[in-house]
C-alpha cells in the first residue's frame, strides 16, 4: 500500500503498531514493500540516478584503516549526503519526511530512549562490478545511532543473477535474514551490535537511502567523548611542542 498520497496520522500509526514494532521488539528487524508506490519511487529513483550521471557521488570511506586491506575490499560503495533541501532532491525529501513520520510514531514504543534527530541521507551506488560490504556493525561503540532505514530502489532486481542481497546475522538467534534490495522496500533494523550484517557482492547497479536515527542520550555522550578526546590530543600536542 502506497502511504505517499492522502497519507494520514492513523496509516502511519497502523503501520508502526502493526508492522514495525513488533517485528523490531522480537526480530530487531523489519522490512516494509510499496511504501511510496511506483510514481513516487520512480521519481527518488530518478533524482538518485542523476547524482550518479551527473559525478556526485564518491567512494564510500571508512571510520579507520586495516594495515595491509584496501578499503575497496571492505566497501565498494560510491555515496553523497544529502539533507533533502539540495535542488534537485525534491522527491528524496518527500521520502524523508515520510520516514521522519513513521519514525516518531514507532520511538515511543521502542523502550526507554529518546529518539529527537537523524543523520543526512546517504546516498548509495554499488557500481556493479562484484561490490559489496563485508559484515559490520552500523553502531558499535555506542555513537548514538539507534535505527537503521534503508530505502531500496532496485526496480526488476533479480538476486539469483544481481546478488547484492543484504544479510543480517541477528545476535543470538540460529538464523540469517536475507533481504533483496527490491524497489520501494524500506528496511529498519536496530543499528547496534545486535545486527551485524553484510552487503554480498552486486553484479548489477545496486541504489539505497540511508538515514540513521539518534537516541539524544547516547548521540550527546557520543559527542562529549569525542570533544574530551579532541580536547587531550590537542593539549598532548601542546605539550610536546
Amino acid at each position: 500500500m502506497p502511504f505517499i498520497e492522502h497519507t494520514s496520522y492513523r496509516d502511519l500509526e497502523r503501520l508502526a503498531l502493526e508492522r514495525l514494532v513488533p517485528a523490531l521488539l522480537s526480530h530487531g528487524f523489519c522490512y516494509v514493500d510499496g511504501l511510496l508506490g511506483e510514481l513516487a519511487g520512480s521519481a527518488v529513483l530518478d533524482q538518485v540516478t542523476e547524482m550518479h550521471r551527473s559525478g556526485q557521488l564518491q567512494d564510500g570511506r571508512l571510520a579507520g584503516s586495516i594495515p595491509g586491506v584496501s578499503q575497496r575490499s571492505i566497501r565498494g560503495d560510491k555515496i553523497a549526503w544529502v539533507s533533502g533541501a539540495e535542488r534537485g532532491c525534491e522527491a528524496i525529501s518527500l521520502l524523508l519526511n515520510l520516514i521522519d513520520r513513521l519514525i516518531s510514531v514507532c520511538a515511543s514504543r521502542l523502550g526507554d530512549m529518546a529518539i529527537r534527530e537523524r543523520s543526512k541521507a546517504m546516498i548509495a551506488c554499488y557500481p556493479g562490478n562484484g561490490a559489496g560490504y563485508v559484515k559490520h556493525v552500523d553502531n558499535p561503540n555506542h555513537d548514538g545511532r539507534r535505527l537503521t532505514c534503508i530505502y531500496y530502489l532496485n526496480k526488476n532486481w533479480n538476486h539469483k543473477e544481481h546478488g547484492g542481497v543484504l544479510r543480517i546475522f541477528p545476535e543470538g538467534r540460529p538464523y540469517m535474514a536475507d533481504i533483496k534490495p527490491l524497489f520501494d522496500r524500506l528496511l529498519v533494523f536496530w543499528s547496534d551490535r545486535r545486527n551485524p550484517h553484510e552487503v554480498q557482492p552486486s553484479y548489477a547497479t545496486r541504489y539505497a537511502i540511508t538515514v540513521w536515527y539518534f537516541d539524544s542520550e547516547e548521540r550527546a555522550q557520543a559527542k562529549k567523548r569525542f570533544k574530551d578526546l579532541t580536547a587531550s590530543t590537542g593539549q598532548q600536542g601542546s605539550s610536546s611542542s
